[in-house]
């Protein structure tokens, strides 16, 4: 039996009721509680009593948590903008989104565990996929190559992002005592003093340097990728970089 799946947004906005309050507000304090506290404390209950108006109030709007977390989410997306294409290269399009997607994430612990859990269908999530689309287009993918190489970067985003997320929650925004943990390292990775010698030299380095560098690292690895098969795909005639030249 297949799972029918439904959105917030195959409807329109119902109007206000007598609390007055509006679909923009309720989305609004929704991003606030999950900024604040994340996403286990946002309840409806306590989006009502953050506006005012009780969990009745928000119900006439949602249907459900599962609702208000799609329209948190296309919140998100329309945090995001694209650079126009005509005023740079599709490369950069795609690097430039992936540097603010990443910011955003972290600023936005949340938004990345809804990713896939919640449907990105609504108008900000279109509207950034349309200008993802043209970047690739542009770049000379095409068919379903479009999509794999625009998902390619999200989640190389998303694997970067959730560990990083994951280790500020387990230290609780405080800095790991890198002595302790070497000694712990020392301990458990005695058969393996390779890992042990670059654990010990790369814990000299802050922990958000190396962060950066590491979505540097990566991030570069992977639009050589794409731009490779770019030029794989031209033929032997096609120079290296004239896939950034050629498509701008």
């Amino acid at each position: 039996m297949s799972i029918q799946i439904s959105s917030v947004w195959t409807r329109e906005p119902r109007q206000p009721k007598n609390s007055g309050l509006r679909r923009e507000q309720i989305v609004t304090g929704a991003v606030e509680i999950l900024d604040a506290e994340g996403l286990e404390a946002l309840t409806m209950r306590k989006l009502g009593a953050k506006l005012g108006a009780g969990a009745t109030s928000v119900y006439w709007y949602v249907a459900n948590k599962d609702e208000l977390l799609e329209l948190a989410l296309d919140e998100f997306w329309g945090m995001l903008h694209l650079r126009e294409l005509g005023q740079t290269s599709w490369r950069e399009v795609l690097t430039t989104y992936a540097y603010e997607l990443r910011a955003l994430m972290r600023a936005h612990p949340w938004a990345p565990t809804l990713i896939g859990r919640a449907p990105s269908i609504g108008p900000n999530s279109l509207r950034l996929n349309d200008g993802l689309r043209r970047a690739c287009v542009a770049a000379g993918f095409d068919g379903i190559d479009i999509y794999l190489a625009t998902g390619t970067v999200v989640c190389f985003v998303l694997g970067q992002v959730l560990p990083e997320t994951a280790w500020d929650n387990m230290s609780h925004g405080e800095e790991i005592d890198t002595e302790s943990l070497g000694r712990l390292v020392d301990v458990v990775a005695a058969d393996y003093p390779d890992l042990r010698e670059d654990y010990h030299v790369s814990a000299q380095t802050d922990s958000n340097t190396a962060r950066a560098m590491a979505f540097d690292f990566g991030l570069l690895c992977v639009m050589d990728g794409l731009e490779a098969r770019l030029r794989a795909a031209a033929g032997p005639l096609m120079q290296p970089g004239s896939a950034t030249r050629s498509h701008q």
